[in-house]
């Protein structure tokens, strides 16, 4: 089965990512609108490597698998959060440093507890992080996944705790996140 894919020229006025296109062009989404990020579909280079990690090191669970191609991973009982395929790049090696593609996938934890839970679960695991930061909005651990795809692990803090300016805006910062004060949470 295939899909139309909308024909995009990037050359327009008004296209979507078109050079052209008038800064206020497009209304944003309202402010109470509900549209979210719903999964992450992801090209692995081994299906068994990537499942140790997303399943046996984070603990996401397996809702589907499509033999040695595919699976489909969640958390909460949702049909998917991740998805992790073979069809493009079984065996495949990362992107070169420097190219355009994926930055990081970021995985939200309820509370800092779950937050901490995961840290306890990557360093038992011997999972070496990039780095940790609090953001003022958000507490984040960061890492590759044994494909080198970024992933960040994060809570947010309640949206009256969020640093603003005196005019309103938000005022995220990157401020260094004690870990071990992170491990003693729950």
């Amino acid at each position: 089965m295939s899909e139309a894919q909308p024909t995009r020229d990037a050359s327009r006025p008004g296209q979507a990512g078109g050079a052209g296109a008038a800064k206020g062009a497009f209304k944003p989404l309202p402010a109470d609108s509900r549209v979210r990020i719903g999964h992450v579909h992801l090209k692995v280079s081994d299906l068994e490597r990537s499942l140790a990690f997303y399943r046996d090191v984070l603990g996401f669970s397996v809702t589907q698998r499509i033999g040695s191609q595919a699976a489909f991973l969640s958390a909460g009982g949702y049909h998917h959060h991740l998805g992790l395929n073979t069809w493009e790049s079984g065996g495949g090696k990362p992107p070169a440093h420097g190219s355009t593609g994926l930055y990081h996938v970021a995985i939200l934890y309820p509370t800092r507890a779950e937050l901490a839970d995961a840290l306890r679960r990557l360093v038992r695991a011997g999972v070496a992080l990039e780095g940790a930061a609090d953001h003022g909005v958000s507490e984040a651990v960061y890492l590759r996944d044994p494909d080198g795809n970024g992933v960040e692990l994060y809570r947010d803090r309640p949206p009256e705790q969020w640093p603003r300016t005196a005019s309103g805006e938000l005022s995220m910062v990157t401020d260094p996140l004690d870990l071990e004060d992170l491990l003693r949470a729950g």
